[in-house]
C-alpha cells in the first residue's frame, strides 16, 4: 500500500511543504480556501495506487508553507510561479495540474501560461474563466453587490479577526454550509449579512460522514497556528490579478482538460455561464462531470466519484503518451 510522505523544499523564493504519494507520471494537486494539503487525502492514495506520483502542497500562505507578509506577494503570477518552482525543486519536467476552489484558477492559469510544464489540467468547483473586460471587484461594485463575500474579504484584518476567534467553529460551519448536506434554507449565500461572514454560515446538527471529527480537529489545529491571513490575501489580489493578466487577454486553453463540480456547489450560482462556455474556452476539454447532490468540497464529499473521474482522465492521457514518468 502506498503511504503519504512529507518534505519541505525551497521553491520560487519561499519554503513549500508538500505531501506526496506514489511514483510515476506527476500530478500536482492545488487546494483552496480554507483548506490545506489534507483536502486531497483521498486522491493522494488513489492516484498513487493507480501508478501516479501525486503531489499536494500546502499552497502559499497555508499550513507549513511560507506565508510572506506583503499582500502583493499573493498574486496569481506568484501562485502559478510557485507551481513551476515546485516542479523545478522536485526535478520534474512536467505534471498534470488539478485545482479545487482557489486552487482551480491557479491550475487553469499555470496550464494557460506554461503548457510546456503542465500538459493537462483539471478544475474542481471553479471553471476556467478568461480575463474579462472589467475587474471582477469593480464589476461587483457596479452591480451593487457590496456585501459579496469577496468584497468583505478585501479589508486587511477584518475577516481574519472574525474567522480566527475560534477556527474550529469557523471551519465546521464553513465546511457544512457550503457542502451538499444542509437543507435549502441553511445553504450558504455569497451576499453576506451586515454582521459578516460567520453570520452567513449555519451550525451543523452533527458532522457529516465525509468530515470525521479527527479531520476537523487536524484542520483547526493548522489554522490556530497560522491564522487565516495567508488565504485571505489571495482574495485581496483579485483586482491586481486582473491588471497583471492583461497581456493574456483572449488566450485559450488547448491542453486536455476536465471540469468536475457538485450540482449543489454555490459557486455554480454565479459561474454557471463559465461552465457552459468551457468547450469554446478550453478547446481540449475532455468532459464536464456534475455530481448530483454534492456541494463545494467535492473531492471530500464524493471522493469515489471524483477519483473515478480524475483517474479516467489521467489514465487515458497516460495511454496516449501525454503524461509520462520523469526519468
Amino acid at each position: 500500500m502506498p503511504r503519504i510522505r512529507h518534505r519541505s523544499l525551497a521553491a520560487n523564493g519561499i519554503t513549500q511543504h508538500v505531501a506526496e504519494a506514489g511514483e510515476g507520471p506527476a500530478v500536482l494537486l492545488c487546494h483552496g480556501f480554507p483548506e490545506s494539503w489534507r483536502s486531497w487525502r483521498h486522491q493522494l492514495l488513489a492516484l498513487a495506487e493507480a501508478g501516479f506520483h501525486a503531489i499536494a502542497p500546502d499552497m502559499r500562505g497555508y499550513g507549513e508553507t511560507e506565508a510572506p507578509a506583503a499582500i502583493e506577494d499573493y498574486t496569481i503570477l506568484h501562485l502559478t510561479g510557485d507551481m513551476v518552482g515546485l516542479l523545478d525543486a522536485l526535478g520534474l519536467p512536467q505534471a498534470a495540474i488539478i485545482g479545487h476552489d482557489w486552487g482551480a484558477p491557479v491550475a487553469w492559469t499555470a496550464a494557460l501560461l506554461r503548457p510546456d510544464r503542465f500538459p493537462a489540467v483539471a478544475g474542481l468547483s471553479v471553471p476556467f474563466s478568461p480575463r474579462g473586460p472589467v475587474s471582477p471587484v469593480e464589476a461587483l461594485r457596479r452591480a451593487g453587490r457590496h456585501r459579496f463575500y469577496q468584497l468583505h474579504f478585501q479589508q486587511p484584518g477584518l475577516a481574519e479577526t472574525e474567522l480566527g476567534r475560534d477556527p474550529a467553529v469557523t471551519l465546521r460551519r464553513t465546511l457544512w454550509s457550503l457542502s451538499g448536506d444542509p437543507p435549502e434554507a441553511e445553504r450558504w449565500r455569497p451576499d453576506l449579512p451586515e454582521s459578516g461572514f460567520l453570520a452567513s454560515l449555519a451550525e451543523p446538527p452533527a458532522l457529516p460522514a465525509w468530515l470525521p471529527e479527527e479531520e476537523l480537529a487536524a484542520l483547526a489545529a493548522i489554522y490556530r497556528r497560522t491564522g487565516f491571513t495567508g488565504g485571505l490575501n489571495w482574495y485581496r489580489n483579485i483586482h491586481r490579478n486582473w491588471q497583471l493578466m492583461a497581456p493574456f487577454q483572449g488566450l485559450l486553453l488547448h491542453q486536455p482538460s476536465l471540469f468536475v463540480a457538485g450540482t449543489l456547489d454555490p459557486v455554480l450560482g454565479w459561474a454557471g455561464p463559465a461552465v457552459e462556455a468551457l468547450p469554446a474556452r478550453a478547446t481540449g476539454l475532455r468532459g464536464t462531470v456534475l455530481l448530483d447532490g454534492i456541494g463545494h468540497w467535492v473531492q471530500q464529499e464524493a471522493p469515489a466519484a471524483v477519483n473515478e473521474a480524475l483517474l479516467g482522465f489521467l489514465t487515458g492521457l497516460r495511454r496516449e503518451g501525454v503524461l509520462v514518468a520523469s526519468s
